[in-house]
């Protein structure tokens, strides 16, 4: 299917999706996260929308490309090699593919996700 217009992204129009982490996943807390998927593109490799996470702290392994903007909230990210950093409104960041360690959510976020899953 062929795409030859602009999607405009509408959050407030975005059905929202409610989880809990996997308990094998979990480090601290048992955080509940919310989704508002605004847009898939029909091979389902390239997504984006809004995400929330109340307080935890959780594993991470990505096989994805995800480019980050914080609209609220502190979270901190660790590689498993210790090196973090704290983000906070405003940031704007990437994580790579392949990129493993945590994610803590010290105050309630959210940020834009804009996700490319090459495989």
């Amino acid at each position: 299917m062929e795409h030859d217009a602009i999607t405009l992204l509408e959050p407030v129009t975005a059905p929202v999706e409610r989880y809990q982490l996997a308990s094998t996943k979990r480090i601290e807390g048992d955080p509940q996260q919310s989704v508002w998927q605004q847009y898939a593109d029909p091979s389902g490799k390239f997504f984006t929308g809004i995400w929330h996470s109340e307080i935890g702290k959780w594993r991470i392994n990505y096989t994805e490309e995800e480019y980050c903007h914080i609209l609220e909230g502190i979270s901190t990210i660790t590689s498993q090699d210790g090196d973090s950093i704290t983000v906070t409104a405003g940031a704007r960041f990437v994580i790579p593919r392949g990129f493993a360690g945590t994610w803590e959510v010290v105050e309630p976020t959210r940020k834009i996700y804009v996700i490319y899953e090459a495989g």
